[in-house]
Protein backbone atom coordinates (compact mmCIF):
# COMPACT_ATOMS: atom_id res chain seq x y z
CA UNK A 1 0.00 0.00 0.00
CA UNK A 2 2.80 2.42 0.89
CA UNK A 3 4.35 1.84 -2.54
CA UNK A 4 1.06 2.58 -4.30
CA UNK A 5 0.60 5.81 -2.27
CA UNK A 6 4.09 6.94 -3.15
CA UNK A 7 3.45 6.17 -6.85
CA UNK A 8 0.18 8.16 -6.81
CA UNK A 9 1.82 11.10 -5.03
CA UNK A 10 4.67 11.13 -7.53
CA UNK A 11 2.14 11.17 -10.42
CA UNK A 12 0.31 14.09 -8.80
CA UNK A 13 3.57 15.99 -8.35
CA UNK A 14 4.52 15.35 -11.97
CA UNK A 15 1.10 16.53 -13.16
CA UNK A 16 1.36 19.68 -11.02
CA UNK A 17 4.83 20.35 -12.37
CA UNK A 18 3.66 19.97 -15.98
CA UNK A 19 0.70 22.28 -15.37
CA UNK A 20 3.00 24.84 -13.78
CA UNK A 21 5.38 24.61 -16.75
CA UNK A 22 2.48 25.07 -19.15
CA UNK A 23 1.20 28.09 -17.24
CA UNK A 24 4.65 29.62 -17.08
CA UNK A 25 5.05 29.59 -20.86
CA UNK A 26 1.46 30.46 -21.74
CA UNK A 27 1.87 34.26 -21.79
CA UNK A 28 5.01 34.24 -23.93
CA UNK A 29 3.39 31.75 -26.30
CA UNK A 30 0.29 33.92 -26.58
CA UNK A 31 2.45 36.96 -27.35
CA UNK A 32 4.48 35.07 -29.94
CA UNK A 33 1.36 33.78 -31.68
CA UNK A 34 -0.58 37.07 -31.62
CA UNK A 35 -0.59 39.16 -34.79
CA UNK A 36 0.32 42.87 -34.70
CA UNK A 37 -2.37 44.98 -33.09
CA UNK A 38 -3.73 42.20 -30.90
CA UNK A 39 -5.28 42.79 -27.48
CA UNK A 40 -4.59 40.17 -24.81
CA UNK A 41 -6.94 40.39 -21.82
CA UNK A 42 -5.47 38.34 -19.01
CA UNK A 43 -7.58 36.73 -16.28
CA UNK A 44 -6.36 36.81 -12.69
CA UNK A 45 -3.41 34.51 -12.07
CA UNK A 46 0.35 34.36 -11.81
CA UNK A 47 2.30 34.43 -15.06
CA UNK A 48 5.99 33.75 -15.47
CA UNK A 49 8.08 36.80 -16.29
CA UNK A 50 11.14 37.16 -18.44
CA UNK A 51 8.86 37.81 -21.40
CA UNK A 52 9.83 39.73 -24.52
CA UNK A 53 7.61 41.83 -26.80
CA UNK A 54 8.72 42.87 -30.28
CA UNK A 55 5.41 43.78 -31.90
CA UNK A 56 2.54 46.21 -31.50
CA UNK A 57 0.35 44.61 -28.84
CA UNK A 58 -1.87 45.48 -25.88
CA UNK A 59 -1.72 43.42 -22.69
CA UNK A 60 -4.42 44.25 -20.14
CA UNK A 61 -5.32 42.67 -16.85
CA UNK A 62 -9.05 42.36 -17.31
CA UNK A 63 -9.46 42.01 -13.54
CA UNK A 64 -7.35 42.57 -10.45
CA UNK A 65 -4.85 39.88 -9.51
CA UNK A 66 -2.92 39.58 -12.77
CA UNK A 67 0.66 39.04 -11.57
CA UNK A 68 3.70 38.76 -13.81
CA UNK A 69 6.52 37.34 -11.70
CA UNK A 70 10.16 37.55 -12.71
CA UNK A 71 11.09 35.09 -9.94
CA UNK A 72 14.21 37.08 -9.14
CA UNK A 73 15.79 36.80 -12.58
CA UNK A 74 16.63 39.61 -14.99
CA UNK A 75 14.01 41.99 -16.35
CA UNK A 76 10.39 40.94 -16.06
CA UNK A 77 9.09 42.51 -19.31
CA UNK A 78 11.36 43.60 -22.16
CA UNK A 79 9.54 45.42 -24.96
CA UNK A 80 10.87 47.02 -28.12
CA UNK A 81 8.90 48.94 -30.71
CA UNK A 82 5.86 51.16 -31.06
CA UNK A 83 2.17 50.99 -30.15
CA UNK A 84 2.72 48.73 -27.13
CA UNK A 85 0.32 49.02 -24.18
CA UNK A 86 0.70 47.43 -20.72
CA UNK A 87 -2.19 48.10 -18.38
CA UNK A 88 -3.55 46.97 -15.02
CA UNK A 89 -0.75 44.49 -14.29
CA UNK A 90 1.11 43.64 -11.09
CA UNK A 91 4.79 43.17 -11.92
CA UNK A 92 7.08 41.68 -9.28
CA UNK A 93 10.42 39.98 -8.72
CA UNK A 94 13.05 41.31 -11.10
CA UNK A 95 16.69 40.40 -10.70
CA UNK A 96 19.07 42.49 -8.61
CA UNK A 97 21.94 43.19 -11.03
CA UNK A 98 22.69 46.88 -11.50
CA UNK A 99 25.00 46.32 -14.46
CA UNK A 100 22.09 44.69 -16.33
CA UNK A 101 19.55 47.30 -15.24
CA UNK A 102 17.24 44.52 -14.05
CA UNK A 103 13.82 46.14 -14.18
CA UNK A 104 10.10 45.53 -14.09
CA UNK A 105 9.66 46.98 -17.60
CA UNK A 106 12.22 47.97 -20.24
CA UNK A 107 10.67 49.78 -23.17
CA UNK A 108 12.86 50.98 -26.03
CA UNK A 109 13.13 52.18 -29.63
CA UNK A 110 9.56 53.20 -30.30
CA UNK A 111 6.75 55.69 -29.96
CA UNK A 112 3.14 56.01 -28.86
CA UNK A 113 3.32 53.37 -26.16
CA UNK A 114 1.48 53.33 -22.84
CA UNK A 115 2.17 51.90 -19.39
CA UNK A 116 -0.64 52.67 -17.00
CA UNK A 117 -2.39 51.45 -13.85
CA UNK A 118 0.40 49.00 -13.06
CA UNK A 119 1.79 48.08 -9.64
CA UNK A 120 5.52 47.40 -9.57
CA UNK A 121 7.03 45.81 -6.47
CA UNK A 122 10.28 44.05 -5.54
CA UNK A 123 11.91 45.16 -8.79
CA UNK A 124 15.37 46.75 -8.75
CA UNK A 125 14.52 49.32 -11.44
CA UNK A 126 10.92 50.19 -12.17
CA UNK A 127 10.19 51.48 -15.69
CA UNK A 128 13.17 52.08 -17.97
CA UNK A 129 12.44 54.07 -21.14
CA UNK A 130 15.20 54.24 -23.75
CA UNK A 131 14.66 56.21 -26.95
CA UNK A 132 10.89 56.23 -26.48
CA UNK A 133 8.86 59.16 -27.78
CA UNK A 134 5.27 60.42 -27.59
CA UNK A 135 4.28 57.85 -24.98
CA UNK A 136 2.22 57.88 -21.77
CA UNK A 137 3.34 56.61 -18.36
CA UNK A 138 0.46 57.14 -15.96
CA UNK A 139 -1.02 56.09 -12.66
CA UNK A 140 1.60 53.49 -11.81
CA UNK A 141 2.71 52.61 -8.26
CA UNK A 142 6.43 51.82 -8.14
CA UNK A 143 8.69 50.58 -5.35
CA UNK A 144 12.18 49.08 -5.54
CA UNK A 145 13.72 46.18 -3.65
CA UNK A 146 14.22 46.36 0.11
CA UNK A 147 17.80 47.62 -0.01
CA UNK A 148 19.77 50.55 1.32
CA UNK A 149 18.91 53.78 -0.47
CA UNK A 150 21.98 53.91 -2.71
CA UNK A 151 21.63 50.26 -3.75
CA UNK A 152 18.07 50.54 -5.01
CA UNK A 153 17.37 51.05 -8.67
CA UNK A 154 15.64 54.05 -10.20
CA UNK A 155 11.88 53.97 -10.12
CA UNK A 156 11.49 55.63 -13.52
CA UNK A 157 14.15 56.44 -16.12
CA UNK A 158 13.85 58.49 -19.30
CA UNK A 159 16.96 58.23 -21.48
CA UNK A 160 16.97 59.92 -24.88
CA UNK A 161 13.17 59.92 -24.67
CA UNK A 162 11.21 62.95 -25.87
CA UNK A 163 7.69 64.37 -25.78
CA UNK A 164 6.29 61.88 -23.28
CA UNK A 165 3.60 62.41 -20.65
CA UNK A 166 4.47 61.14 -17.17
CA UNK A 167 1.54 61.72 -14.84
CA UNK A 168 -0.03 60.58 -11.59
CA UNK A 169 2.65 58.01 -10.79
CA UNK A 170 3.68 57.17 -7.23
CA UNK A 171 7.36 56.41 -6.60
CA UNK A 172 7.96 55.26 -3.05
CA UNK A 173 11.21 53.87 -1.61
CA UNK A 174 13.01 53.67 -4.94
CA UNK A 175 16.25 55.54 -5.69
CA UNK A 176 15.69 58.27 -8.32
CA UNK A 177 13.42 59.33 -11.10
CA UNK A 178 15.77 60.51 -13.84
CA UNK A 179 15.25 62.49 -17.04
CA UNK A 180 18.52 62.40 -18.97
CA UNK A 181 19.11 63.64 -22.52
CA UNK A 182 15.33 63.88 -22.84
CA UNK A 183 13.33 66.87 -24.06
CA UNK A 184 9.78 68.09 -24.29
CA UNK A 185 8.37 65.84 -21.58
CA UNK A 186 5.44 66.71 -19.30
CA UNK A 187 5.89 65.49 -15.72
CA UNK A 188 2.65 66.24 -13.94
CA UNK A 189 0.83 65.27 -10.73
CA UNK A 190 3.35 62.66 -9.61
CA UNK A 191 4.16 61.79 -6.00
CA UNK A 192 7.53 60.75 -4.59
CA UNK A 193 8.47 59.72 -1.07
CA UNK A 194 11.49 58.21 0.68
CA UNK A 195 13.66 58.29 -2.43
CA UNK A 196 17.07 59.85 -3.05
CA UNK A 197 16.30 62.25 -5.92
CA UNK A 198 12.57 62.29 -6.46
CA UNK A 199 13.31 63.96 -9.79
CA UNK A 200 16.72 64.45 -11.41
CA UNK A 201 17.38 66.13 -14.76
CA UNK A 202 20.61 66.11 -16.74
CA UNK A 203 21.21 67.47 -20.24
CA UNK A 204 17.47 67.93 -20.73
CA UNK A 205 15.48 70.82 -22.16
CA UNK A 206 11.99 72.19 -22.74
CA UNK A 207 10.40 69.99 -20.09
CA UNK A 208 7.40 70.93 -17.94
CA UNK A 209 7.35 69.88 -14.28
CA UNK A 210 3.97 70.70 -12.81
CA UNK A 211 1.93 70.03 -9.67
CA UNK A 212 4.11 67.22 -8.35
CA UNK A 213 4.49 66.49 -4.62
CA UNK A 214 7.77 65.24 -3.17
CA UNK A 215 8.44 64.61 0.51
CA UNK A 216 10.89 62.81 2.78
CA UNK A 217 13.49 62.45 0.03
CA UNK A 218 17.16 63.44 0.12
CA UNK A 219 16.50 65.89 -2.74
CA UNK A 220 13.18 66.97 -4.20
CA UNK A 221 14.06 68.21 -7.72
CA UNK A 222 17.57 68.73 -9.07
CA UNK A 223 18.23 70.25 -12.50
CA UNK A 224 21.73 69.88 -14.02
CA UNK A 225 23.21 71.06 -17.33
CA UNK A 226 19.73 71.79 -18.70
CA UNK A 227 17.77 74.66 -20.20
CA UNK A 228 14.38 76.03 -21.21
CA UNK A 229 12.34 74.24 -18.55
CA UNK A 230 9.33 75.25 -16.43
CA UNK A 231 8.76 74.02 -12.86
CA UNK A 232 5.42 75.29 -11.59
CA UNK A 233 3.05 74.48 -8.74
CA UNK A 234 5.17 71.75 -7.17
CA UNK A 235 5.30 71.02 -3.44
CA UNK A 236 8.67 69.92 -2.06
CA UNK A 237 8.92 69.36 1.66
CA UNK A 238 10.87 67.65 4.42
CA UNK A 239 13.96 66.67 2.45
CA UNK A 240 16.07 64.59 4.80
CA UNK A 241 19.56 65.07 6.19
CA UNK A 242 21.89 67.97 6.88
CA UNK A 243 21.95 68.88 3.19
CA UNK A 244 18.37 67.89 2.33
CA UNK A 245 17.41 70.04 -0.64
CA UNK A 246 14.14 71.30 -2.08
CA UNK A 247 15.04 72.45 -5.61
CA UNK A 248 18.59 72.56 -6.96
CA UNK A 249 19.84 74.41 -10.05
CA UNK A 250 23.31 73.63 -11.39
CA UNK A 251 24.54 75.05 -14.70
CA UNK A 252 21.02 75.64 -15.96
CA UNK A 253 19.71 78.47 -18.13
CA UNK A 254 16.41 80.02 -19.11
CA UNK A 255 14.42 78.30 -16.37
CA UNK A 256 11.11 79.38 -14.87
CA UNK A 257 10.67 78.32 -11.24
CA UNK A 258 7.21 79.58 -10.33
CA UNK A 259 4.50 79.15 -7.70
CA UNK A 260 6.23 76.25 -5.97
CA UNK A 261 6.04 75.57 -2.24
CA UNK A 262 9.38 74.64 -0.69
CA UNK A 263 9.32 73.97 3.04
CA UNK A 264 10.99 72.12 5.90
CA UNK A 265 14.27 71.43 4.08
CA UNK A 266 17.87 72.05 5.05
CA UNK A 267 18.30 74.00 1.81
CA UNK A 268 15.23 75.41 0.13
CA UNK A 269 16.55 76.61 -3.23
CA UNK A 270 20.16 75.81 -4.16
CA UNK A 271 21.70 77.84 -7.02
CA UNK A 272 25.07 76.81 -8.47
CA UNK A 273 26.51 78.65 -11.48
CA UNK A 274 23.09 79.40 -12.86
CA UNK A 275 22.18 80.74 -15.31
CA UNK A 276 25.06 79.14 -17.16
CA UNK A 277 24.69 80.48 -20.73
CA UNK A 278 25.84 84.09 -21.18
CA UNK A 279 22.98 86.51 -21.67
CA UNK A 280 20.35 84.13 -20.30
CA UNK A 281 18.20 84.48 -17.18
CA UNK A 282 16.39 82.27 -14.69
CA UNK A 283 13.04 83.48 -13.37
CA UNK A 284 12.29 82.53 -9.77
CA UNK A 285 8.89 84.02 -9.08
CA UNK A 286 5.89 83.61 -6.80
CA UNK A 287 7.32 80.75 -4.76
CA UNK A 288 6.72 80.12 -1.07
CA UNK A 289 10.03 79.29 0.58
CA UNK A 290 9.09 78.50 4.16
CA UNK A 291 10.66 77.16 7.33
CA UNK A 292 13.90 75.88 5.81
CA UNK A 293 17.29 76.07 7.48
CA UNK A 294 18.43 78.06 4.43
CA UNK A 295 15.96 79.70 2.04
CA UNK A 296 18.36 80.55 -0.82
CA UNK A 297 21.82 78.98 -0.99
CA UNK A 298 24.21 80.39 -3.60
CA UNK A 299 27.28 78.42 -4.66
CA UNK A 300 29.87 79.54 -7.20
CA UNK A 301 29.16 82.34 -9.67
CA UNK A 302 25.40 82.86 -9.85
CA UNK A 303 24.13 86.10 -11.33
CA UNK A 304 21.29 87.19 -13.63
CA UNK A 305 18.60 85.36 -11.71
CA UNK A 306 15.34 87.31 -11.47
CA UNK A 307 13.98 86.64 -7.99
CA UNK A 308 10.70 88.42 -7.36
CA UNK A 309 7.31 88.15 -5.67
CA UNK A 310 8.37 85.23 -3.50
CA UNK A 311 7.37 84.68 0.12
CA UNK A 312 10.49 84.00 2.20
CA UNK A 313 9.36 83.32 5.75
CA UNK A 314 10.29 81.31 8.80
CA UNK A 315 13.74 80.30 7.56
CA UNK A 316 16.77 80.29 9.86
CA UNK A 317 18.87 81.95 7.16
CA UNK A 318 17.36 83.79 4.20
CA UNK A 319 20.53 83.98 2.08
CA UNK A 320 23.64 81.82 2.29
CA UNK A 321 26.64 82.49 0.07
CA UNK A 322 29.31 79.82 0.51
CA UNK A 323 31.62 81.31 -2.14
CA UNK A 324 32.88 84.87 -2.11
CA UNK A 325 32.67 84.85 -5.91
CA UNK A 326 28.97 84.09 -6.11
CA UNK A 327 27.99 87.72 -6.79
CA UNK A 328 24.63 87.32 -5.11
CA UNK A 329 24.19 91.10 -5.26
CA UNK A 330 24.19 90.97 -9.07
CA UNK A 331 20.87 89.15 -9.25
CA UNK A 332 17.65 91.08 -9.79
CA UNK A 333 15.87 90.71 -6.45
CA UNK A 334 12.68 92.71 -5.99
CA UNK A 335 9.18 92.61 -4.58
CA UNK A 336 9.64 89.67 -2.25
CA UNK A 337 8.14 89.30 1.21
CA UNK A 338 10.80 88.85 3.90
CA UNK A 339 9.67 88.19 7.44
CA UNK A 340 13.04 89.56 8.61
CA UNK A 341 12.45 92.95 6.99
CA UNK A 342 12.90 95.76 9.51
CA UNK A 343 11.15 98.70 7.95
CA UNK A 344 7.88 100.62 7.58
CA UNK A 345 5.25 101.29 4.94
CA UNK A 346 4.05 104.81 5.73
CA UNK A 347 2.14 105.35 2.47
CA UNK A 348 0.36 101.98 2.67
CA UNK A 349 1.34 100.76 -0.81
CA UNK A 350 2.65 97.43 0.59
CA UNK A 351 6.19 98.35 -0.44
CA UNK A 352 8.75 99.00 2.28
CA UNK A 353 9.97 102.59 2.59
CA UNK A 354 13.57 101.38 2.70
CA UNK A 355 15.28 98.48 0.89
CA UNK A 356 15.73 95.11 2.55
CA UNK A 357 19.48 94.50 2.75
CA UNK A 358 21.11 91.25 3.78
CA UNK A 359 24.65 91.07 5.13
CA UNK A 360 26.77 88.20 6.27
CA UNK A 361 27.88 88.68 9.88
CA UNK A 362 29.81 86.61 12.37
CA UNK A 363 26.94 84.18 12.88
CA UNK A 364 27.62 82.81 9.38
CA UNK A 365 31.25 81.95 9.98
CA UNK A 366 30.14 78.29 9.67
CA UNK A 367 29.61 78.83 5.93
CA UNK A 368 33.38 78.87 5.37
CA UNK A 369 34.34 76.71 8.34
CA UNK A 370 31.85 73.88 8.96
CA UNK A 371 33.40 73.16 12.38
CA UNK A 372 31.96 76.45 13.61
CA UNK A 373 28.45 75.12 12.98
CA UNK A 374 28.79 73.16 16.21
CA UNK A 375 28.30 76.50 17.95
CA UNK A 376 25.43 77.60 15.70
CA UNK A 377 22.65 79.15 17.78
CA UNK A 378 24.81 79.23 20.90
CA UNK A 379 24.99 82.36 23.11
CA UNK A 380 28.57 83.08 22.07
CA UNK A 381 27.71 83.22 18.34
CA UNK A 382 24.59 85.27 19.05
CA UNK A 383 26.70 87.70 21.08
CA UNK A 384 29.33 87.96 18.33
CA UNK A 385 26.59 88.62 15.79
CA UNK A 386 24.98 91.31 17.95
CA UNK A 387 28.32 93.04 18.53
CA UNK A 388 29.16 92.83 14.82
CA UNK A 389 25.95 94.64 13.94
CA UNK A 390 26.27 97.14 16.77
CA UNK A 391 29.93 98.00 16.28
CA UNK A 392 31.45 96.03 13.40
CA UNK A 393 35.07 95.11 13.96
CA UNK A 394 35.22 93.84 10.36
CA UNK A 395 33.15 94.94 7.41
CA UNK A 396 30.20 92.56 6.95
CA UNK A 397 29.80 90.93 3.56
CA UNK A 398 26.96 92.47 1.54
CA UNK A 399 24.87 89.69 0.02
CA UNK A 400 21.84 91.27 -1.64
CA UNK A 401 19.26 94.03 -1.65
CA UNK A 402 15.55 93.92 -2.33
CA UNK A 403 14.69 97.49 -3.32
CA UNK A 404 10.92 96.98 -3.08
CA UNK A 405 10.20 94.47 -0.32
CA UNK A 406 6.60 93.53 0.32
CA UNK A 407 5.37 94.45 3.79
CA UNK A 408 2.40 92.08 3.74
CA UNK A 409 1.91 88.83 1.89
CA UNK A 410 -0.18 89.39 -1.23
CA UNK A 411 -3.50 87.61 -1.36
Amino acid sequence: MNGIKKFIISLLLLYTSLCSLKASSALQTAIDNAPDGSILKLPAGRYKGGITIDKSITIIGKEDGVIIDGEGNGTVITAKGSYITLKNLRIVGSGDRHENLDAAIKLSDGKQCEISDCVIEDCLFGIDLQMMNNSIISNNHITSKKMELGLRGDGLRLWYSNDNIVKKNRLIRSRDMVVWYSHGNEIVDNYGRENRYSLHFMYAGKNIVKNNTYELNSVGIFFMYSQDTIAIGNVIKSSLGATGMGIGLKDVSNFIIKNNTILYNAQGLYIDRSPFEPGSYNHIEGNKILYNAEALHFHSLSENNIIKDNVIMGNIEDIVNDSRGSKTDENEISGNYWDKYEGFDRDGDNVGDTPHKVYQYADQLWVYNPDVKFFYGSPVISLLNFLAKLAPFTKPLFLMEDAKPQVKIKG
